[in-house]
C-alpha cells in the first residue's frame, strides 16, 4: 500500500510533497526578513556612536524572527 502524502517519481516515493516545500519557502522568507531587521544602525565616521545600533527591533525582534524562521524549517521539513 502506497503513502498518499508521497509523490511518485520514477517509481520512488519522495519524502517531502510540495507542500513540504512551499512551508520550507515560507521559512526561508522569515529567516530573510530576520536578517533584514537587523540591518543598519552603523555609523561611517568610526569616532561617533549611533545608539541607533541598540534599537529593540535590531536586540530584540530580529533574534526572534530568527529563531522563529529555523523553528518552522524543522517543522516544515518533519511534516508529514
Amino acid at each position: 500500500m502506497k503513502n498518499k502524502t508521497s509523490v511518485a517519481v520514477d517509481g520512488r516515493d519522495m519524502p517531502l510533497t510540495t507542500k513540504n516545500y512551499k512551508l520550507i519557502l515560507a521559512g526561508i522568507a522569515l529567516i530573510i526578513i530576520g536578517f533584514l531587521l537587523m540591518v543598519g544602525g552603523g555609523s561611517d565616521d568610526p569616532n561617533v556612536f549611533n545608539p541607533e545600533m541598540f534599537s529593540v527591533r535590531r536586540i530584540v525582534i530580529a533574534p526572534i524572527v530568527l529563531l522563529a524562521g529555523f523553528i518552522f524549517e524543522i517543522y516544515a521539513i518533519m511534516k508529514k
